[in-house]
């Protein structure tokens, strides 16, 4: 009977600070950045509150829990619940897969700048569902494989273009601005090739548009995240040890070349799922990093943090178009676009004032 307590002891997870451990194995953890994803996940559902209840037909938080206990007022179950809930969700999962992929393409570069939406792969994912849309009449389903083949069509020829004895992060993010560039100039044509009515409504899905969102849209951007999350978080760890290095990562018995591969695929498939889903919401993917690690203060790629702060981002700015328009018709891209803009000017006053410019 002693020995079996004694098993029993020795498989019981142990937690100490910063630390899970059971058996052979442990999980690191920092406590502020827990509690910072807590925070952020409790802020993301307060604002899809709020946004479930604005519009005309006007609900209080309170109203709107009700909705979904299933005790509502007269009406409302149908305009929360098949109007209003699928939009909402997708901004938390459209925001959730952009931030996460930032904080990958951002520490596998180990630069500020190499998110997907500015290296490139969001804008092939963006060219191949507006190829679907445009060209095939696509639906939710076949705008979503258009995307994914555009996305990891562009990133398999950026990736080949920087290979030179490995992928280096500066040569990624110069080849992969080139490679926007040249999608941009296909999205062109495509709009040329498109009749007045799909140009307009490609136009408007372009620029990141929440607008007529339904459940199947939902369906997207939670598979891209069911499929894809865990992916990223087993291979989380590495994201650390490649931004040491290749030589470091590989003394430490990280092989670079296949975990960036991996990781690289990973934020691809986030980018492209997030994309069909919604369109290419800008910044979101470059901000949402940067402002999760001005929170935890802590180092590394600080994937679930930016994955919340993308998910509360989106949502708060879908929550901005319908109270400062009154309105649930302007994207939601045009929101992040001003801000990031705002953000990205005010990162570079900051860094020319301390003389790092």
């Amino acid at each position: 009977m002693s020995g079996l307590t004694e098993d029993a002891r020795a498989v019981r997870p142990v937690v100490r600070r910063g630390l899970v451990r059971s058996g052979r194995w442990s999980v690191r953890f920092d406590g502020r950045a827990v509690l910072v994803c807590a925070a952020l996940a409790v802020l993301a559902v307060v604002v899809t509150v709020f946004s479930v209840g604005t519009g005309s037909y006007a609900l209080s938080p309170v109203d709107v829990v009700r909705t979904f206990a299933g005790n509502g007022p007269p009406g409302a179950g149908f305009v929360v619940l098949d109007l209003r809930l699928p939009r909402a969700l997708v901004a938390v999962l459209v925001g959730f897969a952009m931030g996460m992929a930032g904080a990958v393409f951002q520490s596998l570069t180990r630069n500020p700048l190499g998110s997907p939406d500015i290296t490139g792969f969001g804008n092939g994912a963006s060219a191949g569902a507006l190829a679907a849309i445009i060209l095939f009449d696509a639906g939710t389903a076949q705008t979503a494989v258009g995307a994914v083949c555009g996305g990891f069509a562009t990133a398999t020829a950026v990736y080949l273009l920087a290979w030179k004895q490995g992928v280096h992060g500066y040569r990624l993010v110069l080849v992969g601005i080139g490679a926007s560039a040249v999608l941009g100039s296909a999205t062109s044509f495509l709009y040329v090739r498109a009749d007045l009515g799909k140009a307009a409504e490609s136009a408007s899905w372009m620029i990141g548009s929440l607008n007529a969102r339904d459940w199947d849209d939902v369906r997207v951007a939670a598979l891209g995240l069911v499929v894809l999350v865990p992916v990223v978080l087993v291979f989380g760890r590495r994201l650390t040890m490649l931004e040491m290095g290749d030589d470091t990562a590989a003394a430490l018995g990280v092989p670079p070349e296949r975990s960036r591969l991996v990781l690289l695929s990973a934020g691809t498939g986030l980018t492209a799922m997030a994309v069909a889903a919604a369109g290419p919401i800008p910044f979101v993917a470059m901000a949402a990093p940067q402002l999760a690690r001005r929170v935890t203060r802590a180092a590394g790629p600080n994937v679930l943090p930016a994955a919340w702060t993308g998910a509360l981002l989106v949502s708060a700015a879908d929550l901005a178009t319908q109270r400062v328009t009154g309105s649930a018709l302007l994207p939601v891209g045009v929101v992040t676009g001003v801000g990031g803009g705002a953000y990205l000017a005010w990162l570079l006053l900051r860094e020319r004032r301390a003389q790092r410019l």
